[in-house]
């Protein structure tokens, strides 16, 4: 368990849905940390390059001068040392704790990460299409999901939100950014009323409103410094 003397420092990008997850869960844990905002394409910190060598990205926690990084990872950590404050991130049970790492994985690789985002960086009205179905389709095996396995209960993770909910809902500021810029309903509660009844249950918790950006600034950081980016790089990247 942590001392209480323990230094914390957060570096991480205000838009960046990794950082908001390590935000969320040291609210929830009541940790105190200092949060350290970081250039992430050219000018980086000396000590964000010192802290994260190899993938030179945010978020890293940074632990009585020992970093932590990637935002799976920093969730569990904090949830491990800060075990005796605040509520559990993730289940006790082994079996519930491996499905929620399963589909906290299955959204970093597919729903969310790549083919949402994707939405708005399709050249043609017919990959967008396409690009849309695949976020239906991802969407659809979470609703099947939770109606599962959470049935009856308010958050992936039961009665509280849990590392599940962390880590699909860091998303969802981005979600209604991506709606706003392509026209498109991604959780219509038409399609997926489990999920969107979820997401407005998620986005009141008084820990996650603190960290959520909100749309319009998201929708201003894409239109001048993402686009052009992405643009600039090949279609996959």
């Amino acid at each position: 368990m942590a001392a209480s003397g323990d230094e914390v420092k957060l570096l991480g990008a205000w838009a960046s849905t990794y950082v908001i997850r390590a935000k969320i869960a040291l609210q929830l844990k009541g940790v105190s940390y200092e949060y350290l905002e970081q250039q992430l394409w050219e000018n980086q910190s000396e000590l964000l390059l010192k802290s994260n060598p190899v993938y030179k990205k945010v978020p890293v926690l940074i632990h009585n001068d020992r970093p932590i990084c990637e935002s799976a990872i920093i969730v569990q950590y904090i949830d491990d040392v800060w075990a005796g404050t605040g509520p559990s991130i993730l289940p006790s049970d082994p079996y519930e704790r491996a499905i929620a790492r399963f589909w906290a994985r299955y959204i970093d690789d597919t729903v969310l990460a790549s083919a949402t985002i994707k939405i708005i960086k399709v050249k043609t009205e017919k990959e967008k299409a396409e690009t849309i179905e695949q976020s239906f389709a991802g969407l659809s095996l979470l609703e099947e999901a939770y109606e599962k396995s959470f049935k009856g209960k308010p958050f992936f993770g039961g009665d509280n939100i849990g590392y599940l909910d962390i880590a699909f809902g860091s998303f969802l500021c981005w979600v209604k950014a991506i709606e706003k810029i392509s026209d498109v309903k991604l959780i219509d509660e038409a399609k997926f009323p489990l999920l969107a009844k979820w997401a407005e249950r998620f986005g009141s918790v008084a820990a996650v409103k603190e960290h959520i950006p909100e749309t319009d600034k998201l929708v201003e950081c894409y239109s001048k410094v993402l686009k052009a980016l992405w643009n600039a790089r090949a279609p996959n990247n």
